[in-house]
């Protein structure tokens, strides 16, 4: 049986992996977008970076920490 941080951790890559796919439809279209496309696309990797570093200080991707049994 899985935790709930296994499925959270599912969901956070599956996130950041879409992200790789709109990154990839911007960059094949860049000369269509010009430098307005451009602003975007960087407005869009802010936020998800911003994304990430809240996850990483939440500890939600710490998989291994979240999986030890609790000592007391």
């Amino acid at each position: 049986r899985f935790s709930n941080h296994v499925f959270l951790l599912a969901f956070c890559f599956v996130i950041f992996d879409l992200e790789g796919v709109c990154l990839f439809a911007w960059a094949i279209s860049f000369e269509q977008v010009g430098v307005t496309g451009f602003i975007e696309a960087l407005i869009f990797m802010l936020i998800l970076l911003v994304a990430l570093v809240y996850l990483w200080r939440i500890g939600a991707l710490n998989i291994l920490k979240r999986q030890l049994p609790e000592q007391h």
